[in-house]
């Protein structure tokens, strides 16, 4: 399921690399919604980091993020895990930082060759 959150970022980590070849960059970006802003916890992971590399600190954006949960030693862990990240207005970065393509879809090839 996908989800939607538009503010500004407040800071963007260093990538983390594991042992494991896992890597992961988290962003946090300040929604104004509501009584009081809101510091919201992102990370990008494998080929989706490299979106974060012409994101600046301040820079108005909106990300499109699935919720990700898991079970570790009888406790639940919740992740926001961004897959797409535009510029919004006012962006100290005008160029939006779409993928060309869908990268949230399933990619169905057909191993057929018809020769």
């Amino acid at each position: 399921m996908a989800y939607e959150l538009t503010g500004k970022v407040k800071l963007i980590q260093d990538p983390q690399t594991f042992n494991s070849g896992f890597t992961k960059r988290e962003m946090v970006v300040t929604v104004e919604e509501g009584k009081y802003p809101q510091d919201i916890n992102l990370e990008f992971v494998q080929d989706k980091v490299s979106l974060l590399d012409s994101i600046q600190p301040g820079q108005q954006v909106t990300v499109s993020f699935d919720i990700r949960g898991r079970e570790y030693n009888g406790r639940y862990f919740n992740n926001l895990v961004g897959w797409k990240i535009q510029g919004g207005a006012g962006a100290s970065d005008p160029y939006d930082q779409t993928p060309a393509y869908d990268t949230s879809a399933p990619v169905d090839f057909d191993d057929d060759v018809p020769f």
